[in-house]
């Protein structure tokens, strides 16, 4: 069991019901900045595309437009889903020869792989993927959007001349990679003080100190002037491929000119009665597909039991076995704690967005493009090293995500959940759509009801706090590791979420979320 020194404090989250728009973020800067779009007459899609720019500044070591993704969007008008697939793609240069396995093991970042000779897989320019998440959401407003592109750019452009605040999360979070991050100059220069971890104001002080952002504040002044292309087709695109070229990696700018993300529709499916619009192909769609399915086997009672998370940990550990024995890029038809964000949307129409946007680690490659200000992803990270399997390394292939983006409907329900956490991801998913689909919680509810995480391996982790018959009926199936819900790291998925019911809106996020809010267009002034 996990130390915890304090055995009585308790957190929680409060839900505002409305009728008008809710913006559900990891970072309450980014959700007011989607609300206030709202505000201004926008819908969901305009919301969701400042958000998601925003969010790229307030946490780069999350995502950024050097990242990918994937959303699902409900359409209230035409009462249906589409499914976005901004995903990552490898390098058409890319060698497989060039990432040897040491024979040393596993990797020692976020999956079950063989370590590759130097981790070049997992750091440094030759782990960068071409990026998808600037042409996902131009593609997106070029189709669904209302308000001008470039007034959606506009809050994450000033955050970015502001600068970062370092606050004691900020700290937090960029202490725990300052040794990868003093590997790269520019990364050093952009997120360390002489090759330490910035230091932050005293106990009582408050918190003044900024990191300068200004190159990437120019680079999205760029494409907000230009389009979304210009990180494709345009000059940012090929001083982003130079500088990753220049560091070793294989990302040219033919890779980028190629790149497009694509619209399709959903994988749906039903489980008791209730509605699942998820992305299909190499996301964890399917594998969450798989994990229900094993649990509609299982009957449950009124409330979230032992036998429903026996259940749940069979029907995840089930799913994840064949994801990452099964699927990949030459085996799509079989039908792990990363740097990923996800913020939900609903608007007072009810339209919504899921979306899920990552670099993959935590600070992605850990290398930052001095010509763009960017901080680069590790998508190559996704692949396989070793040869021979579904997901091998390859070039100019897809990467196999995480990321499960989720809407669901039951009745008078509707609602639009996703998560950060890598491989976590999945776990989350699956039980907060167990907790409205079987126990017919409001997202409160389901926010805050304990979780468990199983996401590969024998090893259940379960929240400390679930009831004794609960853990010991895991354990009788399982290894099971038990742990407090805490702010860091996360031994769970990082959740956010909207709800519409009759009319009425909700949104909450992961509770231990320091930075994580839902707002209320009504909050805010456009």
């Amino acid at each position: 069991m996990s130390q915890n020194l304090s055995r009585t404090q308790t957190t929680t989250k409060t839900v505002i019901e409305t009728e008008h728009g809710v913006v559900s973020a990891q970072h309450r800067l980014a959700a007011e900045a989607g609300a206030k779009v709202l505000a201004a007459g926008g819908d969901a899609v305009d919301a969701a595309i400042a958000t998601s720019f925003a969010i790229g500044v307030l946490e780069p070591w999350m995502s950024g437009p050097a990242g990918g993704g994937g959303l699902m969007l409900w359409r209230a008008d035409e009462e249906r889903a589409y499914a976005l697939n901004y995903g990552m793609r490898s390098p058409a240069a890319l060698d497989p020869a060039d990432y040897p396995l040491s024979g040393q093991g596993k990797t020692s970042d976020l999956f079950p792989w063989d370590n590759v000779e130097g981790d070049r897989n997992v750091y440094g320019a030759t782990a960068v993927a071409v990026p998808g998440l600037v042409d996902g959401m131009g593609k997106m407003h070029a189709r669904f959007g209302t308000m001008p592109w470039a007034d959606l750019l506009s809050p994450a452009i000033a955050f970015a001349r502001e600068g970062l605040l370092v606050d004691w999360y900020a700290a937090l979070i960029i202490a725990s990679s300052t040794r990868v991050l003093a590997k790269d100059a520019d990364a050093a220069a952009l997120f360390l003080e002489d090759g330490q971890w910035p230091t932050v104001s005293g106990w009582t002080a408050l918190a003044e100190k900024r990191l300068e952002m200004g190159r990437m504040a120019d680079s999205l002044q760029v494409i907000a002037d230009e389009g979304h292309r210009a990180l494709y087709d345009g000059e940012l695109g090929r001083m982003m491929a130079q500088d990753m070229q220049d560091k070793g990696g294989s990302l040219s700018h033919d890779d980028l000119k190629r790149y497009n993300a694509w619209f399709s529709d959903p994988l749906t499916f039903d489980y008791r009665g209730t509605r699942f619009d998820v992305l299909p192909g190499l996301t964890a769609g399917p594998t969450i597909r798989a994990a229900f399915g094993v649990m509609e086997k299982q009957q449950f009672g009124d409330a979230p039991d032992k036998t429903a998370y026996r259940a749940y940990a069979d029907g995840l550990h089930s799913a994840y076995a064949t994801r990452l024995a099964e699927m990949g890029h030459d085996g799509e038809t079989h039908g792990n704690e990363g740097c990923t964000t996800h913020f939900s949307v609903v608007d007072r129409k009810g339209n919504m967005v899921t979306q899920t946007q990552t670099l993959l680690s935590i600070f992605g490659s850990r290398v930052v493009s001095p010509s763009t200000g960017f901080l680069m992803n590790n998508g190559v990270m996704w692949f396989d090293p070793k040869a021979g399997r579904p997901n091998s390394l390859a070039p100019d292939k897809p990467c196999l995500m995480n990321v499960c983006p989720v809407l669901g409907s039951k009745g008078d329900t509707r609602f639009g959940f996703g998560a950060s956490g890598g491989r976590k991801i999945v776990s989350a998913m699956a039980q907060l759509g167990s907790f409205v689909a079987d126990f017919a919680m409001d997202i409160g509810a389901a926010f805050h009801q304990q979780r468990i995480d199983a996401s590969g391996g024998d090893t259940v982790v379960a929240d400390d706090s679930l009831p004794a018959e609960v853990i010991e009926a895991l354990r009788a199936h399982y290894a099971v590791t038990t742990t407090k819900r805490a702010v860091f790291p996360y031994a769970f998925a990082c959740p956010a979420g909207v709800m519409r019911k009759g009319g009425k809106n909700t949104g909450c996020t992961e509770i231990m979320s320091p930075w994580g809010d839902a707002v209320n267009e009504e909050e805010v002034t456009p």
